[in-house]
């Protein structure tokens, strides 16, 4: 059975706080880009945009995918959120290749970075609050069966171990003094974001395209139906598919 809307009203307070985090990590992120010049730090906000977009298209989605049945939807509104993850990969794939692009513009024009101890530490901060907020999305959508929540979360991780590899690689500007090593590591940042990108959309695809439902549930349904085999009665053409919080089994 679907979640009735005032069930799925605590997704939209998940959603609302994914928004408010990627607000303040925009800011944060902008803030150290500002300070150092960095390329990296500019891949590393622009990937924060990319998740307040997608947080808006989440929210937008988890209300639509909380309409009850009606006359023209009787099996209801739940794949609405594979949009939503879907559009988020998409989104996650042009925010890669904006930061490609930089990176190569200057990967051949380098420029000197400044204030990188302050600036560091601003996108460190950055990426403990998306690390908090990822885990908790990520639980919430795995509790309510939402997988526009749970895509949402795994992008925030994502931006962490983005944040922390430029972190790290731009401590590595300030060992050596090889600034080249800056858009090095975006373009790497960018070719990992894309990854992440590309698994959201197939994920998404498989949903829409009511791929069967996971191999311990069918297991559990044969389980069921071999329980009334003793009364003469035979199951065939027994078929699963899954719509965002709901299950369907034909025979």
């Amino acid at each position: 059975m679907p979640a009735s809307a005032a069930g799925r009203r605590p997704l939209a307070a998940f959603a609302w706080l994914s928004i408010a985090t990627a607000l303040v990590t925009i800011a944060m992120k902008g803030l150290a880009y500002w300070l150092t010049g960095s390329v990296g730090l500019l891949s590393d906000a622009l990937e924060s945009l990319v998740n307040l977009a997608a947080a808006i298209v989440a929210l937008s989605m988890i209300r639509v995918a909380a309409r009850p049945p009606d006359e023209d939807h009787a099996y209801g509104y739940s794949k609405a959120e594979y949009f939503a993850s879907g559009f988020e990969g998409a989104l996650i794939m042009v925010a890669a290749l904006t930061i490609a692009v930089a990176a190569v513009q200057r990967l051949l024009a380098p420029v000197p970075l400044e204030q990188l101890d302050v600036g560091l530490a601003v996108s460190a901060l950055a990426a403990l609050l998306n690390l908090a907020v990822g885990r908790v999305l990520i639980r919430a959508g795995k509790r309510h069966d939402s997988i526009a929540l749970e895509a949402d979360g795994h992008h925030l991780l994502t931006d962490v171990w983005t944040s922390g590899g430029i972190i790290l690689g731009l401590l590595a500007v300030l060992a050596t003094g090889w600034h080249w090593l800056d858009p090095v590591i975006a373009i790497g940042v960018a070719l990992n974001i894309l990854r992440e990108g590309w698994s959201l959309v197939r994920r998404s695809v498989d949903g829409l395209m009511d791929r069967a439902l996971e191999p311990a549930a069918r297991t559990q349904i044969d389980q069921v139906l071999e329980e009334f085999r003793h009364q003469a009665i035979r199951f065939d053409h027994v078929s699963t598919r899954r719509a965002g919080q709901r299950r369907f089994v034909d025979v």
